[in-house]
């Protein structure tokens, strides 16, 4: 996390120069301030640096080094267990194609949502409940 940290403080500081540039640039190039741009890149710099900030003081406040910080740890060394993932699951690309086609009635027509919601009911409860059935039921 200190890598990180220390990318984004650079990050901030590189927004921050990039200012001042494009503000003098801008007003060499036309004589006048070019205020889309002036206000866009210090407000990237300001995230970046918020972002900076916040890494920085979780890292204070774990009270130790983590495993990305150190040359000698090994990738098991950080990666938790996340959770069960189905490989063989078809219930995931229906449950997608159902959102996308509520995301295309909307674009579209209202009439297609009205399709669209039932089939996300099923694919939701499916991809849930799939192993309360079948030959992976416990």
């Amino acid at each position: 996390m200190r890598a990180n940290a220390i990318l984004f403080w650079l990050l901030a500081a590189f927004f921050g120069v990039m200012t001042v540039l494009y503000t003098l640039w801008n007003i060499a190039e036309t004589g006048d301030v070019e205020w889309t741009g002036t206000v866009a890149i210090p407000l990237s710099g300001a995230l970046a640096a918020f972002i900076a900030f916040y890494i920085g003081r979780v890292r204070a406040s774990q009270g130790g080094e983590i495993a990305a910080d150190r040359l000698d740890a090994d990738i098991d060394d950080e990666s938790p267990e996340i959770g069960e993932f189905s490989p063989w699951s078809w219930w995931p690309v229906l449950l997608g194609g159902s959102v996308a086609l509520a995301a295309l009635g909307l674009a579209v027509g209202v009439w297609i949502v009205f399709i669209a919601a039932p089939l996300i009911l099923v694919a939701l409860t499916g991809w849930v409940f799939e192993y309360y059935r079948g030959f992976f039921g416990r």
